[in-house]
């Protein structure tokens, strides 16, 4: 082999022999970028996903897909017989562990980790023939299961919700008990603890890192709730939450969907018309929410669904986490009972109660609903006797007044007749005369004289409002009514299928107008007022809950009875011979 020499030491042939030497360096450069482009690929390794031994616990026997056991710090991967992955922690397929209790069953999927069904035993589904999931099964899929991670990288978001976790059991879990899921692989580690006992409350904790670094990933809830399936159930669905002792809630056209909340959560969650899923931080002060909205296609007809006939509703979800990192929270995930809500508390001792939002008719709703609790558990099984026994004891309660308004209405058609020789003696003055103020005050001075309270005419009716609008707010979240029977009334918190109800509504309100004299009253306001009304709140009762309509339609009948008796007072015998009389004038006149 020829010896290398210094071209600078060379002699004239130097300048040559360096010439060679750059035109070889740039040969073997470029030979080097030709192998790069132009040579053949190298294969990209996929994931590795090696599973942990599995000890069965509880009784339950892992699967031998799931537990295919490997080295240390090695991983399987197929078509590889080992690539390194040091402390990877992942599971080769899905399985799937139950937890269950005398309460729920919950079926957690390894895949993400989260929960693909959550049956609550002791309530059935609106068809009321299975147990009701509380997994929204058409939103789920598309929107993210519950106990899902969620992460304001989407990136991450996806990978935490869609690989395999390695679960501590594979089987069927009997509460309490406690599951756990672990992965572990490319820097990112990630832990999701469980415990159960034996109520609707479970614990969770969290911790999710990358290399070693905190990262924010919070527990979510972001699909609803699974008996959501009318247009009312969705529409009604809200955030529900407590800031640093203050209930409130957000309706769901005001969810914004990725919005960060900021406060000292005791509790938040989403929740319908009769369900709940509540989570409780265990330390307030240190919590992030963010509040998740999406949209949904609902049928308008749910029995008959039209592809055509679609309306856009809300679907809400919420999601906790903690600024420090990790998460330690309790769940709610239940009924909407109020003495269960009212044994449920946070860590700062409150209790879930304001869940039960009856908002501003709250004050007439919850004693009501009380009341009829009283009666359901001590000897009136039956919720529509209960709502039937809970009308009558309020009309008698009413009856005082309805002879107020009687007596009221009497005195006024006592001094009917100097009424009308006011109006005359006034009758030439235009509307606009100033001289129809010195009218106004004749009457009103008279009125003043007999007695006469213009407005004792409307108290019963103003005192029936409230404890109707009470009881439609009552009835909307008692999830006691809930599916309750009555008669051929299949469930009391939804409208009669039936229109019974709404149509004895209207016969009993026309049967009202007709039996309370009026003898003051043109007789063409009296017609109108005996169609009118009656047409007006049949229509109001033919889609609302049957449970209302039962209450107005038994306030009618008692009210027509109350009426007919009243009419054979000397109070009713004097009104109607006023009545008789003032009717003949009129046919006199003619």
């Amino acid at each position: 082999m020829a010896e290398i020499q210094n071209p600078n030491q060379q002699g004239g042939g130097g300048g040559q022999d360096s010439r060679s030497l750059y035109g070889f360096m740039i040969v073997f450069v470029l030979a080097i970028v030709a192998f790069q482009i132009f040579g053949p690929k190298k294969t990209q390794q996929p994931e590795p996903s090696p599973s942990k031994t599995q000890t069965a616990q509880n009784g339950a026997v892992p699967s031998p897909a799931a537990t295919t056991p490997v080295s240390a710090g090695t991983a399987a991967v197929a078509g590889n017989p080992a690539v390194p992955a040091v402390n990877a922690v992942l599971a080769t397929g899905e399985t799937e562990t139950v937890v269950e209790n005398e309460l729920y069953r919950i079926t957690f999927t390894n895949r993400g980790a989260a929960v693909k069904s959550w049956v609550l035993k002791k309530y059935k589904d609106d068809a009321q023939t299975k147990p009701l999931d509380l997994v929204n099964q058409d939103a789920a899929p598309k929107f993210g299961l519950p106990l899902s991670l969620y992460a304001y990288d989407a990136g991450l978001r996806g990978r935490l919700n869609s690989v395999l976790y390695v679960p501590s059991t594979i089987g069927t879990i009997t509460a309490p008990g406690t599951l756990s899921f672990d992965y572990s692989y490319g820097g990112l580690t990630v832990h999701k603890s469980f415990h159960f006992d034996s109520g609707y409350v479970i614990d969770a904790d969290v911790s999710v890192t990358q290399n070693g670094a905190p990262v924010t990933a919070l527990l979510a809830w972001p699909s609803g709730l699974g008996d959501q399936t009318t247009l009312q159930q969705y529409a009604a669905s809200t955030i529900e939450y407590s800031d640093n002792g203050k209930a409130d809630q957000i309706a769901a056209k005001k969810v914004v969907g990725g919005e960060t909340l900021h406060g000292s959560f005791d509790d938040v969650g989403v929740s319908d018309l009769y369900f709940s899923a509540i989570f409780m931080p265990h330390t307030p002060s240190d919590t992030t929410v963010v509040t998740l909205h999406d949209t949904v296609s609902v049928p308008r007809n749910r029995d008959h669904p039209d592809p055509n006939a679609m309306e856009q509703e809300p679907l809400l979800g919420a999601a906790v986490g903690s600024i420090s990192g990790d998460l330690h929270t309790r769940l709610f995930a239940g009924p909407k009972l109020l003495g269960l809500l009212q044994s449920v508390h946070t860590a700062n001792g409150l209790n879930l109660e304001h869940v039960v939002s009856f908002g501003w008719w709250g004050w007439i709703a919850k004693p009501m609903l009380l009341v009829l609790r009283f009666f359901a558990s001590h000897g009136i099984p039956n919720w529509g006797w209960a709502i039937l026994v809970l009308t009558l004891i309020l009309n008698l309660a009413m009856l005082p007044t309805r002879f107020m308004m009687m007596r009221s209405s009497l005195k006024m058609q006592r001094i009917q007749p100097q009424i009308e020789t006011i109006k005359a003696k006034y009758a030439k003055y235009k509307t606009t005369d100033p001289r129809r103020q010195d009218m106004n005050k004749e009457m009103f001075d008279l009125q003043r004289k007999e007695g006469v309270n213009m407005f004792g005419g409307c108290l019963p009716m103003l005192l029936q409002y409230p404890l109707l609008f009470g009881f439609y707010r009552m009835l909307m979240y008692a999830i006691e009514l809930r599916q309750a029977h009555w008669l051929w009334l299949r469930d009391l918190s939804a409208p009669d299928a039936l229109h019974v109800l709404p149509i004895f509504v209207i016969v009993s309100m026309f049967l009202s107008q007709f039996f309370t004299p009026s003898p003051g009253m043109d007789q063409s306001q009296q017609r109108m007022m005996a169609f009118m009304m009656p047409a007006v709140f049949g229509v109001m009762m033919w889609n609302i809950g049957s449970g209302v309509a039962l209450y107005w339609a038994g306030s009618n009948l008692l009210g027509v009875a109350q009426q007919m008796v009243m009419n054979r007072t000397s109070m009713g015998l004097e009104m109607r011979a006023i009545a008789a009389k003032r009717a003949a004038k009129r046919e006199r006149r003619k």
